[in-house]
Order: structure tokens, then C-alpha cells, then sequence
């Protein structure tokens, strides 16, 4: 038989590494690095630090952003796998320069910086811009739903929620009468059966408040639909939005970006809690016009024959005529499409002529 050399992955070992050689120019990490060290004007950032002449230092916000996105563009959202990628990642060691930000100041970090966050992005597409990567020939428009942190057994209109509130008052009081209908425990199970229901009698009192705190200090959500009617508001994130999925109902919002043609670069993309796209398109194409104009790209971007696409989801008489008043050339199909096109018409026609076994 032939002799191989052993090998073992169950090892550590010491490597001498240059961490600028680890950033290597034409990768996506080398492009964050450059662009956040050369091109992005970071003081926007300056103003709520206060540790000018006391406190400890912090974090530059150039590793913070560094980390940040890059874990981003690899799928990573969660600051504590962040923290984990710093210890044990070449690449994220690198343009860290070997400094792991505990998971709590990167979150914070999002979470306190969203205006400056919306401010660098607009740099970087004037940088996009300036290096001729922005076509303004096709804006593509797409959304997809995400998934907030929010609950929906806690999503409801005013009167469910008014509903379920009652129903827990009404469970307490039954929990309570049970409690008082034995003035002491006679056993060890006694005792024990009446903490439980102590217990219960306290997280139940703490929902039915968290309901009532709700109702009090916040008004029904109203949607945009043709009929005005209330939509389910979310005692925790009262933002988002119940909406259906292919893989289920969820607790989340509405995600649309909006697409430069050329190089597939995002020049917008919003979050809105709504489980419809059709009242997204109007804001989008709005807030489009206004950051071209803001950052000098074009005065009206609309005019200069720029083509704006978007799926069935955008379709609504509505947005037809906001496409017609504005003078916008823009391509959003209605849900009846394929059934005006001899090519799908066709198709339909030859899969109900096949014999049965070939359309199994």
C-alpha cells in the first residue's frame, strides 16, 4: 500500500501575519477598508461621543463600520456573531486590526448612529458616482418581508387587544379566588401547587398592564387601502407589520431597495411596515428623486430618460396614475399579464393537450 504523511487539523500554531496583506485589492474587503480609510468623511459620528477630556477610549467608528458591513455582506447580522468573527477570522482580524468589540458596543454602535449610518450611504453613492458605476439608465424595484423581533401572539386591533386584555383580568380573578378559597397550605404539594399559582398570578397581572399601558397611551393604526380600515398594531414593535409569507405568517416589515442597472448597485432601500408594496413605490421613487438631487447627480432624474421596473406586488390604479403625473416612464405589469401573451397562452395550451403522465 502506498505511505502518506500524517496530518492531524486538531492543532494550534503560531503565524507571523501582516493583517494590510490580508485586504487584498479587488476583494470586497479590501473595497470597505479603502473606502472607509480614503474616501468617507467619518466626523458625522464625532458628535455623540463626550470623552474628550475624560472617560476611556472608545472604538474608532472605522473598525466599528469595517466589522459591521462586512458581516453584512456575508449574512451576518447578529453583534454577537460579530464578536465571535473578530476572535477567530482572519479577515474580520484584519480590518479590526485584531480588536474585538464586545457584542454590546457593536449594537449600540447601529442602534445609536442610524442618521450618520444613512449619511455615509449617501457618500459612498456620490464615491459610486464619481467612478462612473451609476448607469441611470434602469431603477429596478424590488421588496421582500423580514422578520422583526417582535412578537405576533401581541399584534391585534384596539379590539382584540381590549379582548385580551379582559380575558386576562378575567384569569386573574379566577386564579385569585382559587388562592383564596384555601386560607393555608395542608402539605408540601399545597405549598408548592400555590407558588405556582402565585407565580402565575404575577406574569398574567404584568401582561394584562403591558396591554392596558398600550391602549392608553397609543391610537389604532389605519391602513392605505381603498376602504380606510384599522390594521393590527404590535404592543412591541409597533412599527412593524403582520403580514403573510410563502413560508408563513410573520411579525415583521416590508424590505424594497431600489437598483442601479449597471452594476446591480443599491441606490435606496427602506423598511416599511406594511404587508403590501403597492403604497411603497410612491415614497421610494420620491426619496430617490430627492438624494440625486441633494447629492448633484441629476436635478430631476425622472426626466433625463431614466426607466423604472417593478413587479406585480407595485401594480395598483394609484400608482398608474402617480407613474402618468409625474412623467415617469415606468414598467409594473398587473397581475392579469401572462394571460394577455400568446407565449404563456401558448404553454398553457400544450401542457392541457399532454397526455397525463407528462405533466405529473
Amino acid at each position: 500500500m502506498p505511505r502518506f504523511k500524517a496530518y492531524n487539523y486538531d492543532q494550534n500554531a503560531m503565524v507571523v501575519i501582516n493583517y494590510q496583506d490580508q485586504l487584498q485589492p479587488g476583494t470586497f474587503e479590501h473595497a470597505v477598508h479603502y473606502l472607509i480609510e480614503h474616501k468617507l468623511d467619518l466626523s458625522v459620528f464625532h458628535p455623540k461621543y463626550r470623552n474628550d477630556a475624560t472617560g476611556r477610549l472608545a472604538y474608532d467608528p472605522a473598525i466599528l463600520l469595517k466589522i459591521i458591513l462586512f458581516a453584512y455582506s456575508k449574512g451576518i447580522t447578529s453583534s454577537r456573531e460579530m464578536q465571535w468573527c473578530c476572535e477567530t477570522n482572519i479577515i474580520f482580524k484584519a480590518l479590526s486590526c485584531d480588536t474585538v468589540p464586545h457584542f454590546t458596543t457593536l449594537a449600540s454602535f447601529v442602534s445609536r448612529h442610524a442618521d450618520e449610518i444613512e449619511a455615509l450611504f449617501e457618500q459612498v453613492l456620490l464615491v459610486c458616482h464619481e467612478q462612473g458605476l451609476l448607469g441611470n439608465e434602469l431603477f429596478a424595484i424590488d421588496g421582500c418581508k423580514m422578520s422583526s423581533d417582535a412578537s405576533k401572539e401581541w399584534s391585534g386591533t384596539f379590539k382584540e387587544l381590549g379582548e385580551k386584555r379582559d380575558k386576562l383580568r378575567g384569569l386573574i380573578r379566577h386564579h385569585l379566588l382559587e388562592h383564596h378559597a384555601r386560607d393555608e397550605a395542608e402539605t408540601e404539594a399545597d405549598l408548592d401547587r400555590d407558588i405556582r399559582r402565585a407565580k402565575m398570578i404575577l406574569s398574567l397581572d404584568d401582561a394584562m398592564n403591558k396591554v392596558d399601558r398600550f391602549l392608553k397611551t397609543n391610537s389604532p393604526r389605519m391602513g392605505r387601502g381603498k376602504r380606510i380600515k384599522e390594521v393590527k398594531s404590535n404592543l412591541t414593535d409597533n412599527e412593524s407589520a403582520k403580514m403573510t409569507t410563502s413560508k408563513g405568517t410573520i411579525q415583521g416589515y416590508n424590505g424594497v431597495a431600489t437598483v442601479d442597472k449597471k452594476h446591480q448597485i443599491v441606490i435606496d432601500a427602506q423598511a416599511f411596515g406594511e404587508g403590501q408594496e403597492h403604497h411603497t413605490l410612491q415614497p421610494v421613487l420620491e426619496t430617490v428623486e430627492a438624494r440625486f438631487k441633494k447629492l448633484g447627480i441629476a436635478e430631476n432624474i425622472y426626466q433625463q430618460g431614466t426607466v423604472v421596473t417593478a413587479d406585480t406586488g407595485f401594480a395598483n390604479e394609484a400608482n398608474m396614475k402617480y407613474l402618468h403625473e409625474q412623467q415617469i416612464n415606468g414598467y409594473i405589469p398587473d397581475n392579469q399579464f401572462r394571460s394577455r401573451d400568446p407565449q404563456f397562452a401558448d404553454q398553457k395550451k400544450q401542457i392541457r393537450q399532454a397526455p397525463p403522465e407528462l405533466t405529473r
